[in-house]
């Protein structure tokens, strides 16, 4: 396997971290509105308090390591997505900032007001996040010089839109489960009731997800069509989720984020699989495509990067661990809680 072909792998496995992370405490906030009253949503802030900040790290390691070893890729997307890119800066600021200030002050107000923000960035987040992958799967127009030539209103097609939506649901459901995992008594049993009509939105969005793929963007399966082992994933991905419901039943919370996180997993492989070795695929000019091959930086800078990454990121793993760990049980209310 080449180095260019590692790196590929590598950001997609900082990108499916961060999905599979921050997904959980996005779905959380996409949530909130739904859970009523004060103590209860302080006991959902304080399910994600200790792990959030740390969640959205994946995003920036993601992002730098895109940087070091694709850098064309980093220049254009960034570049062409800048617009939806600092919406979507602004979501997460509203959104983390919400955390820190809402139990600040005691007046009813102050707080729905921060738990809007809230809501509405972790919403907004989701969905601009799977509206940027549904652009980055379909291909978007590129120029001679890798430049997007699409603006804001092109990015937000009838396809990335369905891919935002699904991506949202996806985090709810998510969220979801894990509530269930860090909560107990009437909440738990209240969030427990809807983690299966989340499920049945997200499988309907995803059979959507999929017909449209199979009909405006036949070229993510074609490599499944040439190499039939990779339908193991797509198949995969559903045994996965079929299997949440069956833990949840059987009062086995852990397992069922285990499947949860195993799903997002795979659906961020799915979509490496069919953009393999493309990573900005050109709609107008396949000539104009930014591959693992004309985009990556120099052997020997992938060859430094490489020795970095294996002696850095076992070590966040480690961290990341201890850190869940130290704050494994059941999310509480103390004096120190948001």
């Amino acid at each position: 396997m080449d180095l260019n072909t590692i790196w590929f792998i590598l950001v997609a496995v900082l990108l499916a971290g961060y999905a599979i992370l921050d997904g959980f405490d996005l779905g959380v906030g996409i949530l909130h509105l739904f859970i009523k009253g004060d103590n209860e949503r302080r006991l959902a802030l304080n399910s994600i308090g200790p792990v959030w900040d740390g969640n959205e790290v994946w995003l920036v390691t993601g992002g730098g390591a895109l940087f070091a070893a694709f850098p064309e890729v980093y220049a254009s997307a960034f570049s062409g997505f800048y617009t939806a890119l600092m919406l979507l800066l602004v979501t997460l600021i509203f959104r983390a900032v919400a955390i820190e200030f809402r139990s600040k002050r005691p007046s009813p107000q102050w707080r729905q007001g921060w738990d809007l923000a809230f809501a509405a960035g972790s919403f907004g987040a989701a969905l601009l996040m799977g509206v940027a992958f549904g652009n980055v799967a379909a291909g978007v127009p590129m120029d001679a010089e890798h430049n997007i030539t699409a603006g804001l209103t092109g990015m937000l097609n009838p396809y990335a839109l369905l891919v935002g939506a699904t991506t949202v649901v996806l985090f709810a459901m998510h969220g979801a489960i894990y509530l269930v995992l860090k909560t107990e008594g009437d909440l738990q049993a209240r969030i427990r009731t809807w983690v299966r009509p989340l499920i049945i939105w997200f499988v309907i969005c995803y059979g959507l997800t999929t017909m449209a793929t199979l009909l405006w963007h036949p070229h993510l399966a074609e490599r499944m069509r040439a190499e039939p082992v990779w339908f193991l994933v797509p198949i995969l991905t559903m045994l996965s989720v079929a299997n949440v419901p069956r833990e949840i039943f059987h009062g086995r919370e852990f397992r069922a984020f285990l499947s949860s996180s195993a799903a997002i997993g795979l659906l961020v492989t799915l979509i490496g699989v069919g953009l393999y070795p493309n990573l900005l695929l050109a709609t107008n000019d396949p000539a104009h495509s930014l591959t693992i091959v004309n985009a990556a930086s120099s052997q020997k800078t992938l060859w430094i990067m490489l020795i970095i990454a294996l002696i850095g990121v076992p070590l966040v793993l480690a961290y990341t661990a201890g850190i869940y760990w130290i704050f494994r049980g059941k999310a509480k209310i103390d004096k120190t809680s948001y």
